[in-house]
């Protein structure tokens, strides 16, 4: 079987327009192609060069395959089953600005080149006082990004019809302002002149979104068979649900400029993003964060198993339906209908998510996702949610490590934070555990064991989780 790559595969090439921070599952499932199908039908003719934003990526498989990859969507659409496989062919390269930092740079001396599109997690968007215009990048994307429009500033001498539009797509409230806000900072910090910073303000445009579909990623359940489908060996295949949406908060000459609408996809842009940013990460994003570690050290592997699971399932219910439904103001039938077609993509038999690949940087997905839940449940009940409560002690427990099974607990995130658990976990100490997860300000901004009532439920659960398992500990709160 041959490799894949536009040697031995026929692909259109089309030219630089999008520069792309993130190279992993959820982008190329997503955001590329969406651009893959504006190329085909709505005459966008856009290429995508990816940028690794961080030192170990994997941006030298990519430009092995010379930016091509199949995605498999599977699903029900109208009633249909749905089980697709694409060739998307608009990833032209991808460069490691670790590596080969000249051609980064060299992205913003080319005038084709009009949109920034962003997914470097949560924890992505932050701005790090450390960072240096002479890094060579700086460590933060914010960082990155200031450098790379500074350079096109000064390359195009102010011209106004060199600006970027920016859409970043880390699942944070108002991503657009908070990356804003950071490239701002850091023109203050490296005491850029005023021209640049006006140029910035009013040349680019940086646009708060909200992006929604479970990706699951890599197949390797069924690895073998869709290969032989699409007879390559294809080692970036991806997987992802029938469903897609895209919202952005911007005017219609965006939308002109990015002409999704014309085809066909489910991209809105609208005057607000808040409501549907509000829905989403609380009533999708929020019991993801929570069951995953429930499930996984419950002995499941897939959110599909997590919802069907005689108990686990309950538990699902709950965070959902009694605990973070009951933060949200939006009309009760509107969110019981939407929580209700969550659940069913939850169940999506063609869909395979497993709950370790949900599980990277565990800590800043819940500060974003479930921590307001929790304060405006306990706000309006005068109690905390015992499900979103559980939801942290399964974070803390799995960060733990060790081993389920056969399987051996690698949890990804901050190193800082690894360090953090390791040495909280090593002192035998429950209480001394929950106390210092809580009392982490550098993770949370604020000194969680000040919320009535935390510390202590915490304290029970890591104990019951850590003496009589997770079940046990999810059955008592299920009831």
């Amino acid at each position: 079987m041959e490799r894949l790559n536009r040697t031995t595969a026929q692909a259109a090439r089309y030219p630089d327009k999008v520069i792309q921070f993130g190279e992993g599952n959820f982008l190329r499932a997503f955001v590329d192609w969406i651009i893959w199908k504006m190329d085909k039908s709505a005459g966008f003719n856009g290429g995508v060069v990816v940028v690794q934003p961080i030192e170990r990526g994997m941006v030298d498989a990519l430009n092995e395959q010379d930016g091509l990859y199949h995605l498999n969507l599977q699903g029900i659409d109208k009633g249909q089953a749905v089980d697709s496989i694409d060739l998307v062919d608009v990833i032209n390269r991808g460069i490691n600005p670790y590596r080969d930092f000249g051609s980064y740079l060299s992205l913003a001396e080319d005038p084709g080149i009009r949109f920034v599109i962003s997914n470097t997690t949560e924890a992505g968007i932050t701005f790090d006082p450390s960072c240096k215009l002479d890094d060579r990048p700086a460590s933060s994307y914010p960082g990155k990004l200031t450098q790379l429009l500074y350079h096109r500033f000064k390359y195009f001498k102010g011209d106004r019809s060199k600006g970027f539009i920016i859409f970043p797509c880390e699942l944070i409230f108002l991503n657009g302002k908070e990356l804003k806000k950071c490239i701002l900072q850091y023109i203050d910090l490296w005491g850029l002149e005023p021209e640049f910073r006006t140029w910035f303000e009013e040349a680019c445009g940086v646009y708060c979104t909200l992006v929604d579909r479970i990706v699951p990623g890599y197949p390797k359940d069924n690895i073998d068979s869709i290969l032989e489908r699409i007879g390559y060996d294809d080692r970036l295949v991806d997987k992802a649900e029938i469903f897609h949406l895209w919202v952005i908060e911007a005017p219609d000459s965006v939308a002109e400029e990015f002409p999704a609408g014309k085809a066909g996809l489910n991209v809105l842009f609208v005057p607000s993003e808040a409501p549907y940013h509000a829905r989403k990460v609380t009533l999708l994003n929020g019991p993801h964060t929570v069951l995953s570690p429930v499930g996984y050290l419950s002995g499941l592997d897939t959110v599909k198993e997590c919802v069907e699971d005689p108990l686990i399932g309950k538990f699902v219910h709950k965070v959902m339906f009694e605990e973070l439904l009951e933060t949200l103001d939006l009309p009760r039938h509107e969110l019981e209908k939407f929580a209700g077609d969550v659940l069913e993509r939850f169940v999506n038999p063609y869909v395979k998510h497993f709950v370790t690949s949900i599980m990277l940087n565990s800590f800043s997905k819940y500060k974003t996702r479930d921590l307001p839940g929790l304060k405006t449940y306990l706000q309006r009940k005068g109690s905390l949610p015992e499900g979103l409560v559980l939801g942290l002690a399964g974070i803390i427990t799995y960060y733990r490590g060790g081993r389920r099974g056969d399987a051996e607990i690698v949890p990804a995130d901050d190193p800082a934070i690894l360090d953090l658990l390791k040495s909280l976990w090593a002192t035998g100490d429950i209480s001394k555990v929950a106390e210092g997860v809580l009392g982490a300000g550098w993770i949370w901004g604020e000194d969680l064991n000040l919320i009535p009532g935390l510390t202590s439920m915490l304290t029970g659960f890591l104990m019951t989780v850590r003496d009589k398992g997770m079940r046990e500990a999810v059955a008592s709160v299920v009831k």
